[in-house]
């Protein structure tokens, strides 16, 4: 029963008036074991008892302080030592401040103490990984909000995930026209196949993730040699109910719990820059793309020409320039209406883009007029490929009604360095000059200087 508000306080309370009772008590016990009592019944005899009773409730009372009082100290100091580092543990994910050595208390007794002991210990164990979570969730969606460009949060992202899951290898797939893509991968083996992979593919359709301990069609790329995974972690990436990739974990070692926990944990917030990263994307292609012909726009073709432009001066590298338009385009308006005029434009961006290379640039310099970017092309690959160009478009006819339009397109071309250009601007100049000189020598032609 509480007396005061200080255990110990009442403790002494109690020992001392027990101490007393015993006592004044011990006398009639000792009259029972035949004592005279003429020897016992005397007050200095009480008041010796008494004062024993005293002295034993005082040893108890120290032997308490001295035992339980000591512990219960230790105890009150670790977690005075884990509340003033609290918010510095929680701003830095530093736990190295509360280490087992400095912030554990050594449960030696198989009793209430000791039992105490081991259950703070477990509190600041799990203290401890809880920041070590939220630091980590903290600072993954950190790196994921600096990031808007698809393939860099990608990277980004399959990098944390392993680091702070422990796997070995991994990849992120996004799903893009129906189909999963590897959008990052570390350390597996030909990442395209996990595409095509039933598990990565199964995960995706019904947003439920799985750890295989036997997995299939999955090697990691070891040091020094390649190994198979003891267990491997799929699982989706959904935002508002809707899968928008898979995420793809490999371990040597095999996962514990708290790796997957902190999996969920990082899955959320990846959702969500994923999601809006695809957005981006998604503008910055329509930004860049003419909505009718479906290549490049003339501002953003221009950015890629001024890149390439730059690359060849620096790296003394060809760089080859087509410009060509369509032969009679006003001619086919006028005639058959712009609807066929725009079907017109599509077949031949089409056309021209099937007869480019890996590599080169396709845009709607103005009109009926394109330009095509030609990385490392010298005069005779310019020839070639524009020639193939003009005869796939001859080839082709778009109907009018009944009627089969043949287009044709004419076509100058130029190389740098072999031709001396001041700046970008002056070779697609001489390109245009080559452009004109094509027309005026009867059309569907190609001419290059």
């Amino acid at each position: 029963m509480r007396i005061t508000h200080r255990v110990f306080t009442d403790l002494a309370i109690w020992m001392t008036g027990f101490g007393l009772l015993m006592g004044v008590v011990f006398p009639f016990f000792v009259l029972l074991m035949g004592i005279p009592s003429e020897f016992v019944m005397k007050p200095w005899f009480f008041a010796t008892c008494m004062t024993a009773g005293l002295l034993v409730g005082a040893a108890n009372i120290w032997l308490a302080k001295a035992i339980v009082g000591k512990r219960l100290r230790i105890l009150a100091d670790h977690m005075n030592y884990v509340k003033t580092n609290l918010l510095e543990i929680a701003n830095q994910g530093d736990m190295e401040k509360c280490t087992p050595e400095n912030c554990f208390i050594e449960g030696d007794s198989d009793d209430e103490i000791g039992e105490s002991a081991r259950a703070f210990n477990r509190l600041v164990q799990a203290l401890a990984d809880s920041f070590r979570d939220v630091f980590a969730v903290r600072m993954f969606t950190e790196m994921l909000t600096s990031h808007l460009h698809l393939e860099k949060l990608a990277d980004k992202a399959i990098e944390q995930l392993i680091q702070h899951t422990n796997a070995n290898a991994g990849a992120v797939l996004i799903e893009e026209n129906g189909e999963l893509r590897v959008a990052a991968s570390i350390g597996i083996k030909n990442p395209a196949r996990l595409a095509e992979n039933d598990h990565v593919k199964r995960a995706f359709d019904t947003k439920v993730g799985k750890r295989l301990t036997l997995p299939t069609g999955i090697v990691v790329e070891g040091v020094l040699a390649e190994f198979r995974p003891k267990e491997t972690c799929v699982a989706s990436i959904v935002y508002k109910g809707a899968a928008i990739g898979v995420i793809v974990l490999a371990s040597a070692a095999g996962f514990i719990t708290e790796e997957i926990n902190r999996l969920e944990l990082f899955r959320q917030g990846l959702a969500l820059a994923l999601h809006n990263a695809l957005i981006y994307d998604r503008l910055q292609r329509l930004a860049a793309i003419d909505p009718l012909t479906g290549v490049f726009n003339r501002r953003f073709g221009m950015i890629r020409f001024h890149e390439e432009y730059g690359r060849a001066v620096r790296t003394n590298i060809q760089l080859g320039v087509v410009m060509f338009d369509i032969d009679w385009f006003k001619k086919v308006n006028d005639t058959y209406g712009h609807m066929i005029g725009d079907r017109v434009l599509i077949m031949v961006a089409k056309t021209a883009r099937s007869a480019l290379r890996e590599g080169d640039v396709l845009l709607r310099y103005g009109g009926e007029e394109f330009l095509a970017i030609l990385p490392a092309a010298s005069s005779k690959d310019i020839m070639k490929i524009a020639e193939r160009m003009r005869r796939l478009v001859e080839d082709q006819t778009v109907k009018a009604d009944d009627t089969d339009i043949r287009i044709t397109i004419s076509a100058g071309g130029v190389s740098f360095p072999e031709t001396d250009v001041r700046d970008e601007m002056d070779l697609i100049k001489k390109a245009d000059e080559a452009l004109y000189m094509a027309k005026n020598t009867g059309r569907n032609r190609v001419v290059v200087l």
